[in-house]
């Protein structure tokens, strides 16, 4: 069984929130100018659309943004797929934009109400890219979504700081979808500090494209943690695959990198050839036939300065094409240290000629038995943007996040860390709002009443010392600035009728 999450949170914010209406099939709604607002997010958007920082909103059935478009998603959104018969899902179309920018002490993230794996369908983005499929475009396996083409350096926004969880919907036995999946996407875009938890299919994926990307993580993730096809030839600098124990997981991954360049076709072009660079992959499984890096189907690649393990077959090749490639020098493996060795379908290139090249070293003793181990070889890790432990005291909310609204799950405020207050905060029955020492909440000077409210069955255990003391505070520093804590219970009072 597997060990679920109980760290994300969903609040409805009384904040500024998303204007979104859809017609009933979700294609060409909009804002009618009227004043109807929701956090629920839904349908296609028909303008450029901003959401709140610090706020959380409901993902319902697909999300599209359609060409000439922009999604901007400040630091600290919380976007949670609604558990329902509706296919939840982000799609990015060619000529569309989203705008994603957390930070690490505040990030993106992206979750789901059911906490496991394959609960929601994760991001889909769509550019204009070349790819090496037969005409040059395809159609995405996640909405039908057209992309690829000639224009190298398309963008399609940014994505910095972003998680997303629990990905991996199947919608039918051909199509489960990543963590975040990269359709011709060009080098115009930026993606960096991106992490993929607990999903039941790839963590990302690239078809084609040319978009470079650095400091990403895939953690959990049940089928491959990186994979690319259709001539992807872009940079990833500094990787990291993490498989959580088998025993813990509840499932035995499958490869930490499964590349290709064209099923259909070994030769096509353009080439996938990425260049990776400062990689740590550990994989969960080092029976008979599990494999590390997989490289087939006429993949090119280079790769600088890599960690392999947990896996019994830590890189294999698997076409001649990809053999080839290897001897001759157009795709290189340096500076590399694996845990295994290297096979070789054709034994064109085998593991002497891997111990050979610059740098590596093969039947290596590594030892990454903990995610710690990891973060403290990386420190480009550090922060509250990467999850990699369930019950890890980092999965309180970040630094400096915004409270308001009612709770839906339980909430942690970590330990010295500033929280801030806008309007109610309400623990209902049945939830706990836990407040460790040395926190402190600041309630914000605006228009609305601030104050937490305590409701009957629902818990508050606010622990501090007497040396480092929870503070509720006020910005305006003045009497009467804010509402206070409130705690309704259930013992006996004397109003009339017991109850008040």
């Amino acid at each position: 069984m597997k060990k679920r999450n109980i760290f994300a949170m969903a609040m409805f914010a009384s904040l500024a929130m998303l204007a979104v209406s859809c017609s009933d099939d979700n294609e060409g709604g909009g804002d009618d100018g009227g004043d109807e607002t929701s956090t629920v997010l839904s349908g296609t958007l028909t303008e450029n659309t901003t959401l709140t920082a610090n706020t959380s909103y409901t993902l319902n059935g697909e999300l599209i943004v359609p060409d000439g478009i922009t999604l901007t998603i400040p630091e600290g959104v919380t976007i949670t797929a609604v558990y329902d018969n509706q296919v939840d899902y982000i799609l990015v179309k060619q000529g569309g934009k989203i705008n994603a920018k957390g930070t690490a002490s505040n990030p993106i993230v992206m979750t789901s109400e059911q906490k496991q794996s394959g609960a929601w369908g994760g991001i889909h983005i769509c550019g204009k890219a070349p790819i090496n499929a037969e005409g040059g475009t395809g159609n995405s396996e996640i909405g039908n979504a057209t992309y690829g083409g000639n224009d190298a350096t398309d963008n399609s926004g940014v994505l910095q700081y972003v998680r997303v969880e629990y990905t991996g919907y199947a919608f039918d036995e051909e199509h489960e979808a990543n963590g975040i999946t990269f359709y011709g996407v060009g080098s115009g875009t930026t993606v960096d500090h991106c992490e993929a938890y607990l999903g039941s299919d790839d963590g990302f994926e690239w078809f084609g494209g040319t978009v470079n990307v650095s400091e990403m993580v895939a953690v959990g993730c049940e089928d491959d943690s990186f994979d690319w096809t259709e001539g992807w030839c872009g940079t990833a600098t500094n990787m990291v695959a993490y498989q959580i124990p088998a025993e813990t997981l509840g499932a035995e991954c499958d490869c930490l990198i499964e590349a290709d360049n064209n099923e259909d076709n070994y030769s096509a072009t353009p080439v996938s050839h990425p260049t990776l660079k400062n990689l740590i992959l550990v994989g969960n499984n080092s029976s008979a036939n599990t494999r590390g890096i997989r490289l087939r189907r006429g993949t090119q690649v280079t790769i600088d300065n890599a960690v392999v393990c947990g896996k019994a077959k830590s890189i294999t090749l698997e076409s001649e094409e990809t053999e080839t490639a290897m001897l001759n020098g157009t795709s290189s493996i340096t500076n590399t240290t694996i845990a295994g060795t290297l096979s070789s379908e054709n034994g064109i290139y085998n593991n002497s000629n891997f111990a050979a090249a610059t740098g590596n070293v093969d039947n290596a003793i590594i030892d990454y038995s903990d995610f710690a181990d990891i973060i403290a070889a990386c420190s480009w890790l550090e922060g509250s943007w990467v999850k990699y432990d369930e019950s890890a005291s980092s999965n309180g909310l970040p630094n400096g996040t915004t409270l308001s609204g009612e709770l839906t799950t339980d909430v942690t405020l970590s330990a010295n860390n500033t929280y801030y207050i806008s309007g109610e905060v309400i623990v209902p029955e049945g939830l706990t709002l836990n407040i460790e020492e040395g926190v402190k909440t600041i309630a914000v000077y605006d228009d609305q009443v601030d104050y937490i409210l305590v409701k009957q069955g629902g818990k508050i255990n606010a622990v501090g010392t007497a040396t480092n003391p929870i503070v509720m505070t006020a910005e305006r520093e003045v009497s009467g600035a804010w509402g206070g804590l409130h705690i309704c219970g259930r013992a006996p009072i004397n109003a009339e009728g017991g109850t008040g």
